[in-house]
């Protein structure tokens, strides 16, 4: 019940003249007056209870249809009360109704708090008489029965001292009942750090306890084979964050323990290079690795790039989709049981029972978002040991959401482009302005560039997706006539290979527009196309957009992202618009998203339950989260068993709270 916090405080301070209370107010208002009369009107529905409060500068009526034989009976006239409740207009007389009444003098010796807490309810909870003042009553009682000793403190006094809090008594007091706005501020502060603390703590444990119990191969050295590809054979030279990264996961698979990294990089920042350079070190040491893409095209793709990288180097590379030859299927299946394929790159397939490893020693799943956890698991059980696990993602995660939903998972990022990499210049486009697009478009294709021209997904209905992707093809084709130009068409509708033969034709030259419902597949590597018309873009979130925009620009040509719209838009979408004309920067982007969207909508984070507090927001809680997590860490490094006498107080609390159902939530 402490936890059942108020969402705002009604506020009593002032005492409004009730001559002064102006036609059409409909606030909240306190008045204080004599009650100069009392009487039933009505009758069966209409009854109610009419009361007249006078202050000398007017009068007011104060009106009761519930309960009104009790109140009529508690009620003295001549009495001189205060009333509080939301004034409401009546034949041009002001009147609240069920007000809130406090004797002000005879008997009754206690005034109530100025601030009062208003607390969430339902229909069904004041069914049972737990409407929120109800509730307010049951909390001012509790407390009453409670004194500091009854509830345990759980955050180390080194924290409460050093950021000044409350401890958990006061807190709860002062959030329930606060005597100003500081003590309100004060209890919610401490009590945002603590939500924090305590999560944070969870996860560094849980970190903790992974690492002990988490054997993993030792990659002892780095190889002669890693060497001889970083001097001679990297076709140009690493940014600093991806030799960080490196070096990061270099020390983790030489641990002991078994790594298991999130790897983040924005569109283009180089992250499969990192992934081929761990491979190579892993077949130094005598191990096998895995890379698993979400579709074949990737992975096609994927083995194009690592087969050229590595061609001059003993390494044996290799790939399995879902369209592999049936004998060509049985050598490779043969080659990864005799450790004879060191490097297998493919799709879902990789998971299927029959794929078999002699000492599979690194797995790697590429945009981790697009597989089951079930799917990844699988990929973990492949050998004896669990195998080196990097996990890769391309959808910008802002830090304080990785720090609060990751914070398990050990975690690095790109955060630099390399060098070279033109800034795709993006605008925003009416509908009206389309034939100046596509002739712009055309100025592009005689350059001898590409485009992608892109339609939303309508996830309810596949029906009007198709309609809406043929009604733009046909469109498109008027633009760009088939005698002069090749257009390659891309949709859910298509069988697997029809996809792929027309995604190949672009992706080889052979077409000048690519034109698609779907999403284009993250990754697709096209560095020769320039332009990315987004139609009806105000249909797309925030990193869509972005992840649609990483298309081009992969080479060193001037790169262009149209968004197209239409010409009445949502303030929310010209927003959304607005932020990708304005910045590149992935980062950025996934922060001004969560901004908008708040972080229960962020992908994969509402189902892991971690963002569900109560009274903490990691969007205007930055500085108390960066304060939480600071603190965690230093209780994790010191005592990690939190055995300490300081720790006892934190290890008791999180031994209490172990598999309990949050009553706090329930309604």
């Amino acid at each position: 019940m402490l936890e059942y916090f108020p969402f705002r405080y009604l506020d009593k301070r002032n005492i409004t003249q009730i001559g002064g209370i102006q036609y059409n107010v409909a606030d909240y208002l306190q008045v204080e007056g004599k009650l100069i009369s009392l009487e039933v009107v009505g009758e069966k529905r209409g009854r109610r209870l009419v009361g007249i409060l006078s202050d000398g500068s007017g009068e007011m009526e104060l009106v009761w249809f519930q309960g009104i034989g009790w109140v009529e009976n508690t009620l003295k006239i001549g009495g001189r009360y205060k009333a509080f409740g939301k004034v409401s207009f009546f034949q041009n007389s002001p009147q609240i109704t069920h007000p809130e009444l406090d004797l002000v003098e005879g008997d009754r010796k206690e005034v109530k708090a100025f601030f009062d807490p208003v607390y969430p309810s339902t229909e069904k909870l004041k069914g049972r008489g737990l409407g929120g003042r109800q509730i307010a009553k049951l909390t001012a009682t509790l407390l009453g029965l409670l004194s500091e000793k009854d509830v345990d403190e759980n955050i180390p006094q080194e924290f409460i001292d050093r950021y000044k809090l409350l401890n958990r008594f006061e807190a709860f007091r002062k959030i329930h009942f606060p005597g100003s706005i500081d003590d309100s501020n004060a209890a919610i502060r401490r009590l945002k750090f603590e939500e924090l603390f305590i999560a944070q703590v969870r996860m560094g444990l849980r970190r903790v306890k992974r690492h002990r119990a988490s054997r993993g191969y030792t990659f002892t050295e780095v190889g002669d084979l890693f060497n001889i590809f970083y001097k001679d054979h990297l076709p140009f030279e690493l940014t600093e964050a991806q030799k960080r990264v490196i070096r990061e996961i270099r020390k983790d698979i030489g641990s002991g323990r078994q790594m298991n990294r999130l790897l983040q990089g924005d569109v283009g920042s180089g992250k499969t290079i990192v992934a081929l350079s761990v491979m190579v070190i892993a077949a130094g040491n005598g191990f096998q690795s895995c890379l698993m893409s979400p579709t074949e095209i990737l992975a096609v793709q994927h083995h194009q790039s690592l087969s050229r990288m590595l061609k001059a180097l003993p390494v044996n590379v290799k790939i399995l989709t879902g369209s592999t030859r049936a004998r060509e299927r049985k050598k490779i299946l043969e080659g990864c049981e005799s450790g004879e394929v060191q490097i297998l790159i493919g799709t879902h397939a990789v998971i299927e029972d029959r794929v078999v490893f002699k000492n599979l020693g690194l797995a790697i799943v590429d945009e981790q978002h697009r597989f089951g956890v079930a799917q990844r698991a699988k990929l973990w059980k492949k050998n004896e040991l669990p195998p080196h696990v990097l996990v890769m993602t391309a959808t910008p995660i802002p830090r304080t959401l990785a720090l609060t939903a990751y914070g398990d998972l050990d975690y690095s990022v790109i955060d630099e482009l390399p060098p070279g990499r033109t800034p795709i210049v993006t605008v925003h486009k009416k509908e009206y302005g389309r034939p100046q697009v596509m002739d712009f478009i055309k100025q592009e294709i005689l350059k001898g560039r590409q485009a992608y021209i892109i339609y939303p997904l309508i996830e309810e209905s596949p029906k009007l997706d198709f309609e809406n992707l043929m009604k733009g093809y046909e469109e498109v084709k008027a633009f760009f006539p088939e005698a002069n130009y090749t257009i390659s068409m891309v949709h859910g509708r298509q069988k697997a290979e029809q996809k792929n033969t027309n995604m190949e034709r672009f992706v080889k030259g052979e077409a000048n527009l690519l034109v698609s419902t779907t999403v284009i597949e993250v990754g697709v590597d096209v560095p020769n196309a320039s332009v990315m018309l987004i139609e009806s873009a105000e249909k797309f979130g925030l990193p869509q957009l972005h992840q649609l925009r990483g298309r081009v620009g992969r080479g060193s040509v001037k790169s262009y992202c149209i968004l197209s719209t239409r010409v009445n838009i949502s303030r929310e979408a010209k927003l959304r618009i607005g932020i990708m004309c304005e910045t590149n920067d992935g980062f950025k982007i996934a922060e001004k998203d969560l901004e908008i969207r708040g972080p229960g909508d962020v992908e994969g984070t509402r189902q892991s339950g971690l963002l569900n507090f109560k009274i903490a927001n990691i969007l205007e809680d930055k500085a108390i989260l960066e304060e939480a997590r600071i603190s965690a860490e230093s209780v994790i490094e010191i005592d990690p068993e939190l055995a300490g006498e300081q720790n006892q107080g934190l290890k008791t609390f999180l031994e209490s709270q172990r598999g309990k159902t949050k009553w706090s939530r329930i309604s």
